[in-house]
């Protein structure tokens, strides 16, 4: 009898493991440049709304972050499934260090880079970057944010990178350089177009679309990085009209 116990006490909890497992198995953890999180969370909705009919599953994990960051982690072994970069460097990189799945490599959307401030009227052009009185200018860190390097190639071809180095505020990504201009602890920063369209946040302000002149197109590329059917299964979705009708309403451009 106590056997038989056992046996079926033993049974059980190898069937909560298999459970706890598949459940697991069915999650899939997707690291995304901080310019894409909120449209990205907008996709995941429709994806999920699509797929189960409901929004609360919560099968897809977003992790938000710089496009330095998340590579740097996924070098040192980060249980990321799919990468979402706000670059083409960064997922060739992966790829050719065999990290990636060949093949999966693709640009979801085409970014773009203005000058904004919080303050209505204050930004016609360009003429507040030569302006004496400019205290503080917001850039994403160049060495881990694609957004920050694009910024800084407009300085530079504008011959202001070394002018305004001692105005220059750093921001580990481009959300929280958002985050400098929005509370007024800088008057100006270079971001994404795509953070002035989410329609949830509507944002006030003035700003500037940086001719793509001066900078190098942001070509914003994934990559799968685990064999996943659910992995696969999504970025196929990310490819699909809906998908794509998304990331054109935040302001990207299409590949």
């Amino acid at each position: 009898m106590c056997n038989a116990k056992f046996k079926m006490i033993n049974f059980l909890l190898i069937s909560i493991g298999l459970s706890f497992t598949q459940i697991a198995a069915d999650e899939i953890k997707v690291a995304v440049a901080s310019n894409f999180y909120p449209a990205m969370k907008e996709v995941v909705l429709q994806y999920e709304l699509k797929k189960y009919r409901s929004s609360e599953n919560h099968k897809i994990i977003l992790i938000s972050g710089s496009s330095g960051k998340h590579y740097a982690q996924i070098l040192n072994g980060a249980p990321f499934d799919i990468f979402f970069s706000a670059d083409k460097a960064r997922p060739i990189l992966l790829e050719k260090k065999g990290i990636s799945e060949t093949g999966s490599r693709f640009t979801y959307a085409l970014g773009k880079l203005i000058l904004w401030s919080s303050t209505d009227g204050f930004i016609k052009k360009d003429e507040r970057l030569y302006n004496n009185n400019l205290r503080f200018l917001a850039i994403a860190n160049p060495k881990i944010a694609p957004y920050g390097v694009a910024a800084r190639e407009v300085l530079i071809s504008m011959n202001l990178w070394e002018d305004l180095q001692s105005k220059l505020v750093r921001g580990e990504n481009i959300a929280q350089t958002f985050q400098f201009v929005n509370s007024g602890n800088a008057k100006l920063g270079f971001i994404s177009y795509s953070q002035l369209m989410n329609p949830s946040y509507p944002v006030v302000g003035s700003f500037w679309e940086v001719p793509q002149t001066l900078y190098t197109p942001i070509e914003q590329q994934v990559v799968l990085l685990k064999k996943s059917s659910l992995a696969k299964e999504f970025l196929s979705f990310v490819e699909s009209d809906e998908s794509l009708n998304i990331i054109s309403k935040y302001g990207y451009d299409l590949p």
